[in-house]
């Protein structure tokens, strides 16, 4: 359908506003709806007539006739519909149909007219669209707005608590001035306490007597109760320049804003290691449980890189993995490791290992171990070696182990590890779209950890959950639902879960890409340890093994 122009006019065809889609002359518009009502026949319920060029569709508004010019080829029954939708709009927008109103109005309706109808074809909208459209309210500019108010309180509270240790500091150092305490502030710093460096050098030895200042020969420091007024002036000083600083420091974030304050406020001490592996540690794991070290710890870890397509196939994949050994006791040094034998062939032959340059290669056909080329040497003691190396690259769905189904109104997709997750959008006519989401745990030998699937919403829309497993949140960075499981297992009630909502939109491509994150326990390659033992046959010693992978990039486009 080719819409011309989309015009109210009188019952003589006299135009109120119009709205031409093409290129049209003034004067060929008012000829155009002069011969309207002309052509309108009598004692007929048509609602459209047609010339040797043009067809108009027309409904009666009132004393007005709304109506649309098109081209003979157009479609009339997309016409009709089109119109349905602009007499809505007029009746929306204005409180009765007289030609005063309109032009009250006629800013509005235009903009909306452009809305329906772009370079004459019909825009998929609704009237819920359109009115939100014009009304040009924005969700995120409120909660924005909300950030800052309450970054603005926590700014004056922070001042109030700063303020307060300014004036417990002033009294501090006024006390130790009048009990006779030479220099510095009980903060261990200058006069104000923000200083490690004293902010006025030692006094003269020679200047003493008797352990005393000898103010006649010391004129440049003055005395206790001449010094106080100027500390106080100075404090009050520092504090108005504290204020704006304080409050800059808020509004780039909360971290940056208390560790200043740490900074300022603490007592200098010598100098410690910052950021011990421990909380390193913890960081990379998540909420993986640990493992209880033995005097033969292996880590074996997995990266996995993954980007699926929606309607079925893997874009690229990339898997990589190493193992650590780390021996603390020197007797179980002289030791070789023997791989279990791997449930599936990951890979192939795509599936490349890479040893130590000390340790011995794989040899063909017989089980995989782990062992130094010179048996008369021993594994360092007491530091991480990075003994084996593997690494996939490929577009193989067999080894993912992952599949895609497609079905008429459906997006259905597996997820790592055998956790499967379907993504239904299902459009209503309302102008918005319900999102059942569920996963299940098909791989009952995997538990998950820390499980977030991040969904895409609609420029403009906040969800409405109406059920959900788990805890879910809004991220306005990235505008979108993150659905947070910390922990999905076959031994509880974890292993299936949904979440459900409803969104403004009904565009089911705009819930893509699904980006997701987990941190689960074992090897994707089937790396795993079956023993240990000593190379000259004493026995085997105890071991652990900590095997994890986790999702470097994992999304569904």
């Amino acid at each position: 359908m080719v819409v011309l122009a989309a015009s109210i006019c009188t019952k003589g065809g006299k135009p109120v506003i119009s709205r031409q889609f093409r290129d049209m002359t003034r004067t060929r518009i008012e000829s155009l709806l002069a011969s309207f009502p002309k052509l309108i026949p009598a004692n007929t319920q048509h609602t459209s007539v047609e010339t040797a060029d043009v067809r108009y569709v027309y409904q009666p508004l009132e004393d007005l006739y709304i109506l649309l010019i098109t081209n003979k080829a157009s479609n009339i029954l997309q016409d009709i519909d089109t119109l349905h939708l602009f007499a809505r709009v007029v009746s929306d927008l204005c409180r009765s149909a007289d030609e005063r109103e309109i032009l009250k109005n006629a800013f509005e309706l235009l903009g909306a007219f452009d809305e329906i109808v772009t370079l004459g074809y019909r825009e998929q909208v609704n009237l819920m669209q359109v009115r939100s459209v014009l009304e040009m309210e924005s969700h995120e500019e409120k909660i924005q707005e909300i950030i800052a108010r309450n970054k603005e309180a926590e700014a004056k509270e922070e001042l109030k608590r700063r303020a307060k240790q300014l004036e417990m500091q002033r009294r501090e150092q006024q006390r130790r001035a009048a009990s006779g305490i030479p220099g510095g502030s009980y903060m261990g710093g200058g006069v104000t306490g923000y200083s490690a460096v004293p902010r006025f050098d030692a006094p003269d030895p020679q200047s003493t007597n008797n352990g005393r200042l000898n103010l006649s020969s010391t004129p440049a420091v003055t005395s206790t109760h001449t010094r106080a007024p100027a500390f106080k002036g100075s404090g009050m000083k520092l504090g108005s320049k504290k204020t704006k600083q304080a409050e800059l420091l808020d509004a780039l974030g909360g971290e940056v804003l208390a560790a200043t304050s740490a900074s300022e406020v603490s007592q200098p001490v010598t100098p410690t290691v910052s950021a011990p592996p421990a909380v390193q540690k913890v960081s990379g794991r998540g909420s993986l449980p640990e493992v209880e070290t033995k005097s033969v710890h292996i880590i074996i870890k997995e990266q996995i890189s993954l980007s699926l397509l929606r309607d079925g196939g893997v874009q690229s994949m990339e898997l990589k993995g190493d193992m650590n050994l780390q021996v603390t006791d020197p007797d179980n040094a002289h030791i070789r490791i023997n791989l279990a034998q791997p449930s599936t062939e990951f890979g192939g032959s795509a599936l490349q290992f890479k040893q130590h340059p000390n340790v011995a290669k794989f040899a063909p056909g017989q089980q995989r171990v782990v062992a130094l080329k010179d048996s008369s040497r021993a594994f360092p003691v007491g530091q991480s070696l990075a003994v084996l190396k593997w690494r996939y690259a490929g577009t193989d769905e067999s080894n993912v182990p992952l599949s895609r189904t497609r079905y008429a109104d459906d997006f259905t997709f597996f997820f790592l590890l055998a956790c499967l997750v379907n993504c239904w959008p299902t459009p209503s006519n309302d102008g918005t779209c319900e999102v059942s989401i569920e996963y299940e745990l098909e791989n009952e030998a995997v538990t998950l950890y820390d499980v977030v699937i991040s969904i895409p919403l609609p420029d403009g829309s906040y969800p409405t959950v109406s059920s959900h497993t788990g805890e879910w949140s809004l991220d306005p960075s990235s505008h979108s639902l993150a659905w947070s499981i910390p922990v999905v297992s076959a031994e509880d009630e974890s292993k299936t879960g949904s979440l459900i909502f409803s969104v403004g939109g009904v565009d089911t491509g705009a819930f893509f890409p699904v980006d997701v994150s987990f941190i689960g326990q074992g090897s994707l390659a089937g790396v795993a340890v079956e023993s240990v033992e000593k190379i000259n046959g004493e026995g085997s010693p105890e071991f652990s093994v900590d095997a994890f992978i986790t999702a470097d990039e994992y999304l569904v486009v």
